[in-house]
């Protein structure tokens, strides 16, 4: 099985557990990954999800946005990510982007980590948390294990 198809299988299970409405934060690199797939994918319940929401990506390009209710952020990400937090509407969620977490983490405008870990090992890759992450307790709201071994955990900062 290569890893694409591990990596389908494994979401498979997950997809659907997160069934709050929500908007996307990305940056620009995770924004064009993800809108050089879903847009075309097979139907799926995540993907409708996913082309629906409103998209919010944090970028200095000029390159225009194609992706259905795609939304540019430019300038001060924070302020522009503020704004969008005191506005009526669903949650705000980022997708991968760990560069612009971890800006947005250091500026304290992180309510809650919905961490994603899947049991598959794919070699070196970005960290999280890097050397600039702020020290910060965390409390555990909720955690659970699928069947498939994929665990989610929610914390949020004490």
């Amino acid at each position: 099985m290569g890893y694409g198809n591990l990596r389908t299988s494994i979401w498979a299970g997950a997809a659907g557990k997160d069934r709050e409405a929500y908007d996307i934060l990305f940056g620009r690199r995770t924004y064009d990954i993800f809108a050089g797939h879903w847009p075309n994918a097979p139907k799926s319940d995540l993907g409708d999800r996913l082309n629906a929401a409103q998209k919010y990506v944090a970028t200095s390009q000029s390159e225009p946005l194609d992706w259905e209710n795609s939304h540019a952020l430019t300038g001060n990400i924070a302020e522009a990510v503020q704004k969008l937090k005191t506005q009526k509407g669903p949650l705000l969620q980022v997708h991968g982007s760990s560069a612009l977490i971890q800006s947005l983490q250091a500026q304290d405008l992180i309510d809650e980590f919905r961490i994603w870990a899947f049991p598959v090992v794919v070699g070196a890759g970005k960290r999280l948390f890097e050397g600039t992450a702020l020290p910060r307790q965390y409390a555990l709201k909720h955690t659970e294990m699928l069947e498939n071994g994929v665990t989610h955990q929610c914390s949020r900062p004490v």
